[in-house]
Parts: structure tokens; C-alpha cells; sequence
């Protein structure tokens, strides 16, 4: 039987990997990791989501030895490079057809599509998989055979056309026979831009991500729809780290949602049915970034918007980032954010239409910043959930929807406990008066007086948006 080649890239597992299943299927495997630590940094992605990525290589390293597959490593600068590389390793250990999972943003399609006219022009076999997602992209389109551009309706599709063969889980292959082949060692990474943040707050690879999934099943998965909002409680999943990188499929997430629910994932518990929602989600934006390659390029999804006149205000981006802008569940979420590569869901639309809306700034500054410390940073749900908010992206709701961040505190951190665990300064304050400091009391509390008014930078932002 002859050698295939699996390019693992954002699927880091061995359980459930679609490519990794066809190449067993076909002949003996050898596995290999392209690193681009370059063109990682050119995207954006910073030194939380890079250092979790060389452990989650380590980690599915171990597993393919487990299962008798070499891991070959190569690091190159850019992704033009890959085709080069990759042909290279087919050549030098006599592969017959390179495997690999899609991935759908435009430089990644680029990448792969380089890759297949590479390897054609070889005349070797290669096949691409969508493993990400259950319906490829062009499989789910509306009545006018487009791309759909709102959630709502691409979410009834899904539930409509879905049938069993879209989430059927892939078999993991069994233990090879030894190759004569060994795994290369994985190199340090390089230095990086910034310090990363401790990486036993999120452990690596497929256990730890079957753990969290565990973890939230038993105790927080019924309770999901409502407690998810309420960030000094332990409500959400805590998979989006796992998930972004492939340590854990979707499939997996939504077949312990149909075991847990009698098989159904549109009704029955309400915790469990909101949540397969936000796994649906991440399809979606997943779809966007394939259907509409102009928010790949720096571009809003609603061209109206371009023209939208952001303000530039150095002084209010800097008190965004480092959680000092007076409001105090906007500073402690962006405190969480740099403490530990993570922010709760409720809080990135809350702290992202407040850069966007209240201080009129570009959104893409904050894509970029919520990239360079994401541990999750994932483009396609990060571009689509900062759009959402600027009301640049798919939302369907006016662009008039502009959080009140006081008013979302007192909502959804009732007691404060959430902005006493990241704002020290404000711990001792009663919990009512957490949510907006009497101002006489701020200069004995070493806390910024808001650096906007509310009303008046709605009305600010009102007006921009009328203007077009």
C-alpha cells in the first residue's frame, strides 16, 4: 500500500480528523506540521495563541507516535513556501497522496489551492477535506443560491437540511505498522513579541479538551442558556480555545449534545439547544469568511459602511486597552483579556461596541488587539463578532443597537463580584456602586472618571452612521 501524507495544520487530534481517517484508510501514514510563525505574527495571532499552538503540536505528536505515525516538522516564513515543503517530504519518502482539512479564510484558501496545483503538476494525489464545518461551503445557500448574510436563516438551513452523515464521527485509525521513519524533534519557538501568558491555565491537546467538554457536560451544560451571560459565574463552555485549533471537533461538541438530549439538537433542554447555536455560529462566520472574501481583506461585510468616518483618538484606545476607561465592566473585561487570553462571550460585545460606538474608533484596531492576546483568536469568529458589534457585519438588527455598559453590568454582574475579581480598586465599594463609582469617591479610589458620556457618544455615534 502506498505512503500517505496528513498536513496537520488547525486540526490537532487524532480522534475524529477527517484526512487523518482517509489516509489511513489508504495505505501507511506519515504526519507532518508546516510551522509559520511569520505569517502567524502577519495575522495577527500573538504569543498566547502561538505558544498554545507549538503545545498543542507536542501533544497530537505524542498521540500519532502512539498510534505508530511520524510527526515531520518544517518551519517556514510564509505560506507560499508550503507547496515546496510539502513536495519536497513527498518526494523524499516516496508518498503517493497528500491529506488535509480545509480552511476557509482567503489566505489559507490561497495557501491550499497553491498546494493542489503543485501536487497535480506532480502528478501525485492530494485531497482536501471539510472537516470544520458540517456543510461545505456552497452546499447551504439561500433560495437565490447565495451565501446567506444572516444567522437566522442560514441556522434554519442548517436544522433543515442537516441528516446524519454530516456529523458522523470519523474513525480513528489503529496502530500501524512501525515505519523505519522517526519523528522530527519539535523546535523552541522563536522569540516573540510579547510574554506569554502561563500556560498551565490552558493545558493542550486532545485529553485536556475531552476534559473541558466532561467538565462542562456535567455541571454547566443544562444551565448554559442561563448563565452564559453572567461572567462572574462559570457558565460557558471554555472550548473556543480547543475548538480554534482543532483539539476537539465540532462534531464531537454537538454528538454529546444529541447523546445528552434524546438525539435532538433544535429543541429539548434549552441549555443544550443554545448552546449547539453557538456552534452553529462558528459555521456560519466560517461561511461568511468563504462566501464573502472581502472581510478577509480588511473590509466591512456591509460596503455602506466603508465610508464611515472612524474617529481617531489615541488617548481613548489606550485607556480601552488597558481597562481605564471608567467603566468599570468594560475595564475589567479587557483586564481578563490581557491576564489570561480569554473574555467572556457577553463581554467581547459588550467592550467591542464600546470602542466601536461609544468611542467611534475603527473596529478593525480592536479585531487586531483581541487577536494579540486571544488564546482562541480565531479569524473567522473574531472578524465576525467585532463586525456584528460595529453594525459593519452580518447583524440584522439596526445600527442603532448600542449596548449601555452600565446598564449591562447591572444586568449581568448583579452583585459586582465580576469587576471586584479584575478591579481591585473597586472591591471594597458596596455592590451597587460598583457598576458606576460616585464621582466624589474616585480620586481616594485610583479609578478614571468615564472618559465618555453615554448618551452624548450614542448620539455621536447615531449621527456617523445616518450620515452615510
Amino acid at each position: 500500500m502506498a505512503r500517505q501524507l496528513v498536513w496537520l495544520r488547525s486540526d490537532l487530534r487524532v480522534h475524529d480528523n477527517s484526512a487523518l481517517e482517509a489516509a489511513a484508510a489508504k495505505g501507511p501514514v506519515i504526519a507532518v506540521f508546516l510551522r509559520s510563525v511569520p505569517q502567524w505574527q502577519a495575522h495577527g495571532h500573538g504569543a498566547n495563541k502561538i505558544t498554545f499552538w507549538q503545545r498543542g503540536v507536542a501533544a497530537v505528536k505524542e498521540a500519532l507516535e502512539g498510534l505508530n505515525v511520524p510527526l515531520l516538522h518544517r518551519d517556514i516564513d510564509h505560506y507560499d513556501q508550503a507547496p515546496k515543503a510539502l513536495l519536497e517530504i513527498a518526494r523524499q519518502h516516496d508518498i503517493a497522496t497528500l491529506h488535509f482539512n480545509y480552511e476557509y479564510p482567503l489566505n489559507e484558501r490561497r495557501r491550499d489551492d497553491a498546494v493542489i496545483a503543485a501536487f497535480k503538476n506532480a502528478e501525485l494525489g492530494i485531497h482536501g477535506h471539510h472537516d470544520e464545518i458540517a456543510f461545505a461551503p456552497g452546499t447551504l445557500l439561500t433560495g437565490k443560491e447565495e451565501y446567506y448574510s444572516v444567522f437566522t436563516p442560514f441556522a434554519k438551513a442548517w436544522h433543515s437540511r442537516l441528516e446524519a452523515h454530516h456529523l458522523a464521527l470519523r474513525d480513528t485509525p489503529k496502530a500501524q505498522r512501525k515505519l523505519t521513519l522517526k519523528s522530527d524533534p519539535l523546535p523552541a519557538l522563536p522569540d516573540l513579541d510579547a510574554e506569554p501568558i502561563d500556560g498551565r491555565q490552558w493545558p493542550a491537546g486532545e485529553d485536556a479538551a475531552g476534559d473541558a467538554l466532561e467538565r462542562f457536560l456535567r455541571f454547566r451544560a443544562r444551565h448554559y442558556q442561563k448563565q452564559r451571560d453572567f461572567p462572574a459565574l462559570r457558565g460557558t463552555s471554555e472550548l473556543s480555545a480547543y475548538l480554534s485549533l482543532g483539539m476537539i471537533s465540532h462534531r464531537q461538541c454537538l454528538q454529546a449534545i444529541l447523546h445528552d438530549n434524546g438525539g435532538h439538537l433544535g429543541d429539548g433542554d434549552a441549555g443544550l439547544t443554545t448552546w449547539a447555536n453557538e456552534l452553529i455560529w462558528r459555521e456560519f462566520y466560517r461561511h461568511v469568511s468563504f462566501g464573502f472574501p472581502e472581510v478577509c481583506r480588511h473590509e466591512p461585510f456591509k460596503a455602506s459602511t466603508q465610508k464611515l468616518k472612524w474617529r481617531d483618538d489615541e488617548t481613548g484606545f489606550k485607556a480601552w486597552c488597558e481597562g481605564r476607561t471608567g467603566y468599570p465592566l468594560v475595564d475589567a473585561a479587557m483586564r481578563q483579556l490581557v491576564a489570561t487570553g480569554w473574555m467572556h462571550n457577553r463581554l467581547r460585545m459588550v467592550v467591542a461596541m464600546f470602542l466601536s460606538k461609544h468611542l467611534l474608533i475603527d473596529w478593525r484596531r480592536g479585531e487586531a488587539f483581541f487577536m494579540a492576546h486571544l488564546i482562541d483568536g480565531d479569524f473567522c469568529s473574531n472578524n465576525g463578532g467585532w463586525q456584528w458589534a460595529a453594525s459593519t457585519g452580518t447583524d440584522a438588527a439596526p445600527y442603532f443597537r448600542i449596548f449601555n455598559p452600565t446598564t449591562q453590568s447591572r444586568r449581568f454582574d448583579p452583585e459586582g463580584g465580576f469587576i471586584a475579581q479584575w478591579l481591585p480598586e473597586l472591591a471594597e465599594l458596596p455592590a451597587k456602586a460598583r457598576h458606576a463609582p460616585p464621582r466624589d469617591m474616585l480620586t481616594q479610589l485610583d479609578y478614571p472618571a468615564p472618559i465618555v458620556d453615554h448618551k452624548a457618544a450614542r448620539q455621536r455615534a447615531l449621527d456617523a452612521f445616518k450620515a452615510l
